[in-house]
């Protein structure tokens, strides 16, 4: 149980969080070891993974990248975060994740593997939004490419605003 103020750099300590390099701070906290590795393209993979992933007002986007495994975000608290999904035929999802439910906000986002993914913190009074995700396959960084601004754009010129603004490039 948290002991004091929920802040940033609070639960960055708590959490033991660290620099994502996608942007915003990370800790994996399960991955399956009492279960066989699964064969993938990419190699042995464990059959799933979680990690905690808080952006900062400091840190607030965690910028295009595309995972091979399917991911299963939970929102926890904070500010809002707002998803942004380019599918392959360059249909683009946007979805915000918070606890306004009837707002629309979604308390859980699903984000298939081979979609490009990037995240936002919403404005708000915390500074701060905090996720969890399941990744299964388990996450495994040789099976993450981040965005590269011109591929991206050249790609999906329709969305070339959008990914200018969530890459690092």
């Amino acid at each position: 149980m948290f002991k004091g103020p929920a802040t940033a750099q609070y639960l960055i300590s708590a959490l033991e969080l660290e620099p994502h390099e996608e942007g915003g701070f990370y800790r994996r906290t399960f991955q399956s070891d009492d279960q066989n590795l699964l064969m993938t393209a990419g190699g042995p993979r464990h059959r799933m993974t979680s990690i905690y992933y808080l952006l900062t007002k400091d840190s607030p986007v965690g910028h295009f990248h595309l995972n091979q495994s399917d991911i299963v975000h939970y929102y926890h608290l904070g500010d809002a975060i707002e998803y942004c999904l380019i599918y392959p035929d360059g249909t683009l999802k946007t979805v915000v994740m918070g606890n306004d439910v009837m707002a629309g906000q979604s308390l859980q986002l699903h984000v298939p593997g081979g979609i490009w993914k990037a995240s936002r913190l919403l404005e708000g009074s915390s500074g701060f939004g905090l996720i969890s995700e399941a990744v299964s396959p388990g996450f495994d960084f040789a099976d993450m490419e981040m965005g590269d601004r011109q591929k991206l754009s050249e790609e999906f010129p329709e969305h070339s605003h959008l990914i200018e603004a969530l890459t690092d490039d």
